[in-house]
C-alpha cells in the first residue's frame, strides 16, 4: 500500500504540467546559449574570410589597406575598393617585320600584325588577359561587364592611346587599359571571352576599348557589325608622312639594325615607285581603309579625331569625342597643360590619381632625319589618297 502511494506520488509529480514546461524552458535556454556562443566565434573570423575569398576571385584588384589604430583595424578600410596607381600602357603594337608580302591594299592580311607584340605582352605579361584601367572595375560587385558600345580601332601611331587616357578622365567613360585584339588576333575566343576582357559599368555608363590594327583589318568590319550594328567608331587619324615615319621610329627604337628608312620606302629610288607593301606606308592610305568599313557602318557612326588637334587643342577634340558618345562635356581645357619637353599635353590629374601625368617616354620619340627629297615624293604619293579621304569624311585635315 505504502510501495504504490509512493509511486503514484512520483508518477503525478514527474508529470506535472508546470514541472515539464519549466524542463523544457531549461533546455531551450541551454540550446540559446550554445548558438550564440558558437555564433560570437564565427563571426569573429568573419571579415577575413569575406576579404580573403574575395582577393582569391579577383586576381590583380585592389580590395583595401589593412589600417591600424591604437591596435585596432579599421574594417572599412580593408573592404573598401581604392583607386588604382597609373600605369603606362604602350599603345601600339610593334612592327611585325620590316617588309610584308607585296599584296592588293584593299585585301590587307590579318596575318601581318598578328606576330605584333602589346606594350603588356613585352614585360612578360601577355599570357594573362588585359585588366580593367585604373578605376574601371568595381571591387564591390556593382555594375556588370558589356560589350563596348564605342572603339577606338585606330591608326596606329596617330594618338590612340593619349585620346583613350584623356577620355577615361571621364566618370561615364569604363575602357580597358591594354589593347584587347579581339577583331583581329583572338576572334576564334568568342564574344563571351571578349567581354570578360571589359571593366564592370554602371547603367548609362560608356564601355570602350581600343586595338589601332582593327582600321587595317579587312576581317574586323563585320565582324564588329555582327556583334553591334550599333557601334560607334572612333578613328584617330595624322599626317600618313609624318605617321609613316613614326612608325619606323618606334621600330627602329626596339631593332637598331633595320635598313634605312628611304630604302624601305621605295621599290625602286631611281624612278621613285613607292613599296606599298612596306605596312608603314600602306597604313596611311586611309581611303582605301575606309571603303572596308563603310560597307558595314553608315559614316555617321564614324567619327575621325585629328592627330594633330589632339596635341595642339586635346580639349577641342575631346569635346566633338565627348559629343560624338552623347555624354556631357566634362573634359574642359582645366584637365590639360602642355608639357614643352616632351612636346605633348598632359593630364593635370589622371584617373585614379591626384598627380599631373604624362604619357610614358615613348612618346615623343625623336624622329630620325629623313632627306626632303624622300618626304616629298611621299607627300606626292598620299595627295590624291589624302584627297580622297577628305572627300569622304567632308573634313579637311589640312596635311598638304
Amino acid at each position: 500500500m505504502e510501495y504504490s502511494l509512493v509511486c503514484h506520488n512520483l508518477y503525478a509529480f514527474s508529470f506535472s504540467p508546470v514541472k515539464n514546461k519549466l524542463f523544457l524552458l531549461g533546455i531551450m535556454f541551454l540550446l540559446w546559449a550554445y548558438m550564440l556562443y558558437s555564433c560570437v566565434g564565427y563571426c569573429a573570423t568573419m571579415p577575413s574570410l569575406v576579404v580573403d575569398n574575395y582577393r582569391g576571385k579577383e586576381t590583380g584588384s585592389v580590395v583595401g589597406k589593412r589600417i591600424e589604430n591604437n591596435g585596432r583595424v579599421d574594417l572599412m578600410s580593408r573592404l573598401l575598393p581604392r583607386p588604382q596607381p597609373w600605369v603606362d600602357i604602350e599603345s601600339d603594337y610593334d612592327e611585325p617585320s620590316v617588309r610584308t608580302s607585296s599584296r592588293d591594299l584593299l585585301n590587307n592580311d590579318i596575318d601581318a600584325y598578328r606576330g605584333a607584340e602589346d606594350w603588356d605582352e613585352m614585360r612578360g605579361e601577355g599570357q594573362r588577359a588585359p585588366e580593367p584601367g585604373a578605376m574601371s572595375s568595381f571591387s564591390n560587385g556593382s555594375g556588370s561587364k558589356k560589350l563596348p558600345q564605342a572603339i577606338i580601332i585606330g591608326v596606329k601611331k596617330g594618338g590612340t592611346r593619349a585620346l583613350l587616357e584623356f577620355l577615361r578622365v571621364h566618370p561615364d567613360i569604363r575602357a580597358v587599359g591594354a589593347e584587347p585584339h579581339f577583331f583581329d588576333r583572338n576572334y576564334e575566343n568568342g564574344l563571351e571571352w571578349y567581354r570578360e576582357l571589359m571593366p564592370k559599368t554602371l547603367e548609362g555608363q560608356i564601355t570602350m576599348e581600343k586595338t589601332p590594327s582593327y582600321f587595317v583589318t579587312r576581317e574586323a568590319p563585320a565582324r564588329i557589325s555582327a556583334m553591334s550594328r550599333d557601334t560607334k567608331l572612333i578613328v584617330v587619324v595624322r599626317d600618313p608622312v609624318t605617321r609613316a615615319i613614326s612608325d619606323y621610329t618606334q621600330t627602329l627604337s626596339k631593332n637598331p639594325d633595320i635598313p634605312t628608312f628611304e630604302s624601305l620606302t621605295f621599290k625602286n629610288r631611281t624612278t621613285g615607285l613607292i613599296d606599298t607593301s612596306w605596312s608603314a606606308i600602306q597604313i596611311g592610305i586611309y581611303a582605301k581603309h575606309l571603303d572596308n568599313w563603310l560597307q558595314y557602318f553608315p559614316m555617321g557612326q564614324i567619327l575621325f579625331v585629328s592627330g594633330e588637334r589632339l596635341i595642339s587643342d586635346p580639349a577641342g577634340e575631346l569635346g566633338r569625342v565627348q559629343d560624338f558618345l552623347g555624354l556631357k562635356r566634362i573634359i574642359t581645357d582645366k584637365h590639360f597643360y602642355f608639357n614643352q619637353t616632351k612636346g605633348f599635353p598632359c593630364l593635370k590629374k589622371a584617373e585614379g590619381s591626384s598627380k599631373p601625368h604624362c604619357l610614358g617616354k615613348t612618346k615623343g620619340r625623336t624622329h630620325p632625319n629623313i632627306h626632303p627629297e624622300v618626304v616629298q615624293r611621299l607627300r606626292d604619293f598620299y595627295r590624291p589618297f589624302n584627297m580622297k579621304f577628305y572627300q569622304m569624311t567632308g573634313h579637311n585635315f589640312g596635311w598638304d
